[in-house]
């Protein structure tokens, strides 16, 4: 049997193929691209480890908590050991990435402090800053 492509899905990926980055879908322009990057003082292979390490250890850590919402998982001491065990990979990620970008850890979480007191201004969480927004908030 011979499969028949479909029209609209062939479309898409013209589509997705005209919008996608060159530095994405050609190895010599991403090999390039690292250099650049490199040469500018990036530490690139430190901010990639971070990167793709911190999304792939969040994930691990969301499909536990999935699995006590919607499958049934135990909360448990073990659960609870698996999820810390996950955010210290976390970490070991975040480490990377202050490495890479020269910032001491404690200088980043009092960033971020400083950052939320000002969307924050009582100290304390309201929805209305948290939708609406200052300019320059990121």
């Amino acid at each position: 049997t011979q499969t028949v492509p479909n029209p609209k899905w062939t479309e898409y990926l013209q589509f997705t193929d005209a919008v996608t980055s060159n530095e994405s879908k050609n190895t010599g322009a991403f090999i390039n691209r690292i250099k650049d990057l490199e040469s500018k003082g990036c530490k690139i292979e430190r901010l990639l480890t971070a990167a793709v390490g911190m999304s792939a250890e969040a994930g691990e850590f969301t499909e536990i908590v999935k699995k006590m919402v919607f499958q049934g998982k135990p909360w448990n001491g073990a659960n609870k050991h698996h999820l810390v065990t996950e955010l210290g990979d976390i970490m070991w990620y975040v480490a990377q990435g202050g490495m890479a970008l020269d910032v001491p850890l404690d200088e980043i979480t009092d960033m971020n402090i400083d950052k939320l007191s000002k969307r924050y201004p009582n100290g304390m969480f309201q929805e209305y800053y948290s939708e609406n927004r200052k300019e320059g908030d990121l």
